[in-house]
């Protein structure tokens, strides 16, 4: 498809109300950050714990997701293929010790957690089962 034709193709799914076209695009700095904290079962049992104190009430004790409410909208699963800010190591820690900008519907976790704790909870969401 040439680009003319790719233009129509994106202003006839604007105008006919299907949605804009949305890639999903991590933080490149982030991504390059390296994960100083090794997946030992120490650490992951450690994240995990972590995780249940200030993760699973919005996305699950599995990671499955959540249902949102009126004031906040549904945290994405953390066990699917899809992840809208970033799936490597170094973005997973940036957005949870940062929060997710710009309506920071996942608030910062940077004045809660030491970036050892932020870590493991990273080692033990890849460790969670994905869904088959």
């Amino acid at each position: 498809m040439d680009s003319r034709h790719l233009r129509i193709a994106i202003a006839v799914v604007a105008l006919a109300g299907i949605g804009p076209i949305v890639t999903a695009q991590g933080d490149p700095d982030a991504a390059k950050i390296k994960n100083p904290v090794a997946p030992t079962p120490e650490s992951i049992d450690a994240g995990r714990q972590i995780y249940l104190r200030n993760c699973a009430s919005c996305h699950g004790r599995n990671g499955q997701g959540g249902p949102g409410n009126d004031l906040i909208p549904a945290a994405p699963s953390l066990v699917d293929e899809t992840w809208d800010h970033g799936s490597t190591d170094g973005e997973i820690f940036s957005n949870i010790r940062d929060g997710v900008a710009p309506d920071f519907n996942m608030v910062p976790f940077k004045d809660k957690l030491k970036d050892d704790e932020i870590w493991s909870v990273v080692n033990y969401i890849r460790s969670m089962p994905k869904p088959k």
